[in-house]
């Protein structure tokens, strides 16, 4: 069976050679595979200071204090646990908390919860086609009793940049809790907690090419002593969730972090020449219809609706000879449309005609001209094949 061409990186990243190899060394009786909470011996030792380096490299990532890292299973659970741990002590006081229509199910859902057990939530419209949700809107959904607000930095279907720094600057001064989904902002674009004013944010390891089943909750060290823990157990991670230590998914995440450091600008500018030149030549062979901002974005998406007659076949083309998305990858059971682009305004014919494409690591220039060459074979002889009979006419 002929591979596809990788292009759905949005949905999960190959992990990195140097990572599966620093992972492989914390596995066997070789290696550092103790327990971390064991102190009574070297195994245990040897393992805590890989961890105390791996919280180091995420803290370093974000700017943050390696205190304010919580390791969790992935962004999902750090969804859940900021906003259900940071409400929890409001239950039965009516409160409200603040989000948007195109957030990631793990949040939607986790409010929709909220909601039965009678919290108040206001889900923002983001602006029709590029997905912007916009400071003043926030601003004027704020209420006296606003005590959460949780939008995502960078949309997981169409790549948009939210304004964090000025929904921060609001929520700072109106002291308002500030909650960012970030699983598809680090290692795409900088990000500094503090100046951002940002209270809680959650990671994702497996997103930036390091092991699934691990991620991470920034928590600001002056706000850890109102959230209210959701695992109980030994009192792991300062009280805050409770589980043996997995070393090796830990050591794999603070590598992918200390990598993704080193590498992000540099390869924002590699990516972004690749996403360009797909656009653009899209746009030449076949009428489309960007999804997202076409400017406040990051480079690794680019999600489109295609809007001729031959949609079908072009989209049979594309994955014919690459692995992409319509959607989120957590939402790909489902046959209904996309939640985001239903938010975004786009028809439900069109929504039906969208490819999410992401780019990452082992994208080529190679790969982008190799589906554009397979477009262009199916699409120009039917092109020409108009203007020939508008000639003739």
């Amino acid at each position: 069976m002929t591979r596809l061409i990788y292009l759905d990186y949005a949905a999960t990243t190959p992990i990195l050679p140097e990572i599966s190899e620093a992972i492989i060394r914390c596995l066997s009786i070789d290696g550092d595979f103790g327990n971390p909470a064991s102190l009574s011996h070297h195994y245990g030792l040897d393992a805590g200071k890989l961890v105390k380096a791996a919280r180091k490299h995420v803290a370093n990532l974000i700017h943050a204090q390696p205190k304010e890292i919580i390791w969790t299973s992935g962004a999902t659970e750090s969804n859940n646990l900021a906003l259900k741990g940071i409400v929890d002590r409001y239950k039965n006081q009516n409160k409200h908390i603040i989000t948007s229509k195109i957030e990631h199910k793990a949040i939607l859902d986790t409010c929709a919860e909220l909601e039965s057990q009678g919290f108040q939530v206001t889900y923002l419209q983001p602006e029709p086609q590029t997905g912007i949700i916009h400071p003043q809107q926030v601003k004027n959904a704020i209420q006296p009793n606003t005590i959460l607000i949780s939008l995502m930095m960078v949309n997981n279907e169409i790549g948009t940049l939210t304004d964090i720094q000025s929904i921060g600057n609001l929520a700072h001064q109106h002291h308002i809790l500030f909650h960012v989904d970030a699983a598809q902002a680090v290692g795409k674009t900088a990000i500094d907690v503090q100046a951002l004013h940002v209270d809680l944010m959650s990671l994702s390891a497996h997103k930036i090419y390091g092991p699934k089943g691990i991620g991470a909750l920034y928590v600001r060290h002056d706000i850890q002593k109102n959230l209210k823990t959701q695992i109980h157990g030994g009192g792991h991670e300062q009280g805050l969730r409770s589980g043996t230590l997995a070393t090796h998914q830990i050591v794999g995440m603070g590598e992918a972090c200390r990598l993704a450091n080193l590498k992000w600008a540099e390869e924002q500018q590699r990516i972004s020449k690749l996403r360009k030149k797909l656009l653009n030549d899209l746009q030449t062979l076949t009428p489309i219809k960007l999804n997202g901002h076409p400017e406040q974005h990051v480079a690794n998406y680019l999600n489109v609706s295609f809007s001729s007659e031959r949609a079908v076949s072009i989209i049979h083309s594309i994955k014919k000879i690459a692995a992409v998305s319509s959607g989120s990858a957590c939402n790909s059971h489902q046959a209904a449309p996309s939640h985001v682009l239903n938010a975004l305004g786009v028809s439900e014919h069109l929504a039906g005609h969208t490819v999410r494409f992401s780019f990452g690591a082992y994208t080529t220039e190679q790969d982008i001209e190799q589906i554009l060459t397979t477009l262009s074979a199916l699409l120009q002889p039917h092109v020409k094949a108009i203007q020939h009979a508008t000639v003739s006419v």
